[in-house]
């Protein structure tokens, strides 16, 4: 079975937190904070891997996590990262978030990597809260928890030429008499049912081929076999268009062809294509040869004929396409696509009645809640503080919070007091 999608929920790793720790050395009697930071968490990597050609593994595990950043210790020692994730992934992955549809990155060099989920800061231990007016603070933050997320993967194979045509226009055939590549073969439409690859050597030029599954009209609608395969050509510089010879119309399928590529993408409409006349070993098809020429010389194309069982006009077939690639342009290096977004104001907030409390949402405030450690009360007292410099208590004050009320942050639930 071939796979190239798959949906997988990634997690990064949540900071270590901050301690509250004091130097205690026997001749330094007041010798001040010495809580360390906490250690930041492990960021979630996909990685591209040469070895990989199917994203199979993610029918196994779906769910992947970082690991959590160490907490801070005395004497100023501030806790470890940690670990991160790494996800090895097939190249030609694009990956995309799954709620928004957002690409996110377009794996295809070996080795290339693409971080999906950061990990969280690490909290910050006393020793960073000390000031000249307080030289002693009893408050350390807990940890900033790592990013979540589902993503969506698709596999887009990266080959030189994509062979495309008709169901049982002989495209495996083919596959299999240039390369290694040892596809189903069966006189029947849609012996397809997968992409399969293969690598072939031309006057020392070693060319990676592409056996698309047959494509019917309506393919870029869904029909057939085609919609879940048409992607795969996207990234080939090249196309064998063959046509069967022995279909009621091979020019029709070659026009029907070449309307599903163009409507499932206006760019695969541009992408240079050989035309080859399949299955010449039959008399039919030597007899109607002459015809199908003169009808695609008409429209701009000089076709080719050949029989891929026969292995006649192969050769030749081949070689026009090593010299058709040494004459294209090389392929443009991967580039990420700038996403632009309007800037996000992280202090911005909302206020909304929920049942009989309230509940407060805005990016900043709902960090700096996760990060507060209630056990400390100077952190309550800072995060009191926090609350009034945003404008929050008076924005609460404003719409009705009452005394006893229940105010939610996050995750949070406090209650309000007037102290």
């Amino acid at each position: 079975m071939f796979f190239d999608e798959a949906r997988i929920h990634v997690q990064a790793g949540d900071g270590g937190n901050g301690v509250v720790a004091f130097r205690r050395e026997k001749y330094v009697p007041l010798g001040g904070p010495s809580g360390g930071n906490g250690g930041k968490g492990g960021d979630v990597i996909l990685v591209v891997s040469p070895h990989l050609n199917t994203l199979i593994n993610f029918k196994k595990q779906s769910h992947f996590k970082a690991g959590r950043g160490e907490h801070g210790r005395g004497k100023n020692q501030q806790g470890r990262q940690g670990q991160d994730c790494l996800i090895a992934v097939p190249p030609g992955t694009v990956v995309y978030d799954a709620e928004s549809g957002e690409l996110l990155a377009d794996l295809t060099q070996p080795d290339q990597q693409a971080v999906v989920a950061r990990g969280g800061r690490g909290g910050r231990g006393n020793a960073a809260f000390a000031t000249a007016t307080n030289q002693a603070p009893r408050l350390a933050e807990k940890g900033e928890p790592g990013e979540s997320r589902w993503l969506r993967l698709e596999l887009k194979l990266i080959a030189d030429v994509g062979i495309v045509g008709v169901p049982n226009a002989g495209k495996s055939t083919l596959l299999a008499a240039v390369s290694a590549a040892r596809p189903k073969i069966a006189d029947y439409p849609f012996t397809t049912l997968v992409p399969n690859l293969g690598v072939t050597l031309v006057d020392d030029r070693d060319i990676v081929l592409a056996d698309i599954p047959g494509l019917i009209e309506g393919a870029h609608a869904g029909a057939g076999l085609g919609h879940a395969f048409l992607r795969h050509i996207e990234r080939c510089r090249l196309l064998i268009h063959l046509l069967n010879g022995i279909s009621p119309d091979p020019l029709g399928d070659y026009q029907a062809i070449n309307q599903e590529l163009e409507l499932f993408n206006p760019a695969l409409a541009d992408k240079p294509q050989i035309v080859a006349l399949n299955k010449m070993d039959l008399a039919e098809v030597r007899r109607r040869w002459p015809g199908v020429r003169r009808a695609l010389q008409r429209q701009g194309v000089e076709p080719m004929a050949i029989s891929a069982v026969s292995g006649e006009g192969v050769p030749e077939l081949m070689r026009r396409v090593a010299q058709t690639l040494e004459a294209l342009p090389p392929p443009a290096a991967a580039e990420a696509v700038p996403v632009f977004r309007l800037p996000e104001d992280e202090a911005a907030f909302t206020i909304e009645r929920e049942g009989d409390g309230w509940r407060v949402r805005g990016r900043r405030i709902e960090r700096v809640v996760q990060m507060t450690n209630w056990d400390y009360y100077e952190a309550a007292q800072r995060f009191q503080r926090i609350l009034e410099a945003m404008g929050i208590s008076r924005a609460l004050e404003e719409a009705g919070v009452q005394e006893g009320d229940v105010v939610v942050i996050g995750d949070t639930e406090l209650t309000w007091g007037e102290q």
